[in-house]
């Protein structure tokens, strides 16, 4: 094995594992700010170190040392102490490893060998995922039981039958998607979704299976416990639900474990139905083709952004009244030269580029990178749904979840099988 071999599966497994780790922090941040835009209100702006507030994201490190040494309390009447301490760990852990099969970027060729973008290469593909988020809910089962809590045990046993009526429709939902692109590796399906449709529209799922995407984020909301789907959890009705009984980190755990399970679902649905890393109408071998032509436009539209942001941020960064010598507006500045010097640094690498040869080691490399942005905007967005969702609609009633997986959810998966089934074989 070649150190260019040990650096590209160093590269791919921390890619898998620590981005989704990263996202915590962006997404609990996306949380409270999209929560505070929907209301109208302020959001995190006040915990800061030295000055810096970072846009709210100091107060997420607040609230790790806070769960970190806050006591972490193991009730007297547990009598299954080691299930109750496990079930965290069985959802967090899940939630991570879900994500290792998701393609970031197209498989890269360097030195005349083929380096396939995900952390676990394998040809299981969405059967992989699938079988992983169906585990995930033994930890909330195992959590509710093992708290000798009714509310926890009526959490555990809310999710399971939450988790039985969506994974049908949501199943169905991908039989037709499978129909479509002809295999379960989702490499291949995010290569399929590189190509055009009459020669201008992008082969993306959401134009092939527009009922299908519908099924299946409603039930990947539903899988993942987000409002408006989070009756495992109903306050109103459960106090806490399955973790009821959790304190400190084990709760903690479980709350990074529902964002992990939100951005790998994010980018399951990105990889179906948005053309995964793909960008519209620039496959991998035009990425590399044009590699200098992309660079010399990125050249030219880094700084132009960036001057406009910069402005917003002079804006944004200001006291709502007179401060002498206001420390938000010295905190603008400082963030505006390290975004600046981010600049310049991308300005040089961009320069590479353009010295190197033409379709060469770089040229790839380069294409990756792009794609990899790609992936990451389009996850981010859809993790933004996840946001816009739960601030603007309330949480069904019990009754009212069942009849959507059952009743609507379910004949509507089976009529679009039929549907897809016969234009594909029409077309065929």
């Amino acid at each position: 094995m070649s150190m260019l071999d040990i650096l590209m599966i160093i590269f791919r497994v921390s890619f898998g594992a620590f981005v989704p780790l990263c996202f915590i922090a962006v997404l609990v941040w996306m949380e409270r700010r999209g929560a505070a835009f929907f209301q109208d209100r302020a959001g995190p702006n006040r915990a800061n170190i030295f000055g810096f507030r970072a846009a709210g994201l100091v107060q997420n490190l607040a609230d790790a040392a806070k769960l970190i040494f806050k006591e972490d309390v193991v009730p007297g009447h547990i009598k299954h102490k080691i299930y109750f301490i496990f079930a965290p760990v069985i959802v967090f852990f899940t939630a991570v490893v879900s994500f290792a099969v998701i393609p970031f970027a197209d498989t890269m060729v360097l030195g005349g060998k083929h380096y396939i973008m995900q952390a676990i290469p394998t040809d299981l593909g969405i059967l992989w995922f699938l079988a992983l988020v169906s585990f995930a809910v033994y930890g909330i089962i195992l959590a509710g039981w093992s708290s000798t809590n009714k509310y926890g045990m009526l959490g555990g046993l809310r999710s399971a039958a939450q988790v039985i009526s969506y994974e049908i429709p949501m199943g169905l939902a991908l039989v037709s998607l499978l129909v479509v692109y002809g295999t379960v590796n989702l490499s291949e399906m995010a290569q399929f979704q590189g190509q055009l449709l009459f020669g201008f529209i992008p082969m993306w799922g959401i134009f092939l299976q527009p009922l299908g995407i519908i099924i299946f984020v409603v039930a990947a909301f539903a899988e993942a416990n987000r409002t408006p789907f989070d009756l495992a959890e109903g306050e109103s009705e459960l106090v806490a639900g399955f973790h009821v009984e959790y304190s400190a980190m084990k709760f903690a755990i479980f709350f990074m474990g529902e964002y992990v399970a939100m951005f790998a679902s994010s980018a399951i649905i990105v990889t179906l139905y948005f053309g995964s890393y793909q960008i519209p109408w620039l496959a991998t071998e035009t990425l590399i083709a044009y590699a200098k032509p992309l660079a010399v436009i990125l050249m030219i539209l880094l700084p132009v952004l960036m001057y406009y942001f910069a402005g917003w941020i002079r804006r944004s960064n200001v006291s709502h009244y007179y401060r002498l010598n206001d420390p938000r507006k010295r905190e603008a500045k400082a963030y505006i030269r390290v975004l600046w010097g981010l600049v310049v640094i991308l300005e040089l690498l961009l320069v590479v580029i353009l010295l190197s040869s033409s379709g060469g080691v770089a040229a790839s490399i380069f294409a990756a990178q792009l794609q990899i942005c790609t992936f990451l905007l389009k996850t981010t967005l859809m993790c933004f749904v996840y946001v816009w969702v739960r601030w603007t609609l309330p949480r069904f009633r019990y009754d009212q979840l069942q009849r959507l997986g059952w009743q609507t959810l379910l004949p509507l998966s089976l009529l679009n099988i039929f549907i897809t089934s016969a234009v594909v074989v029409a077309l065929s």
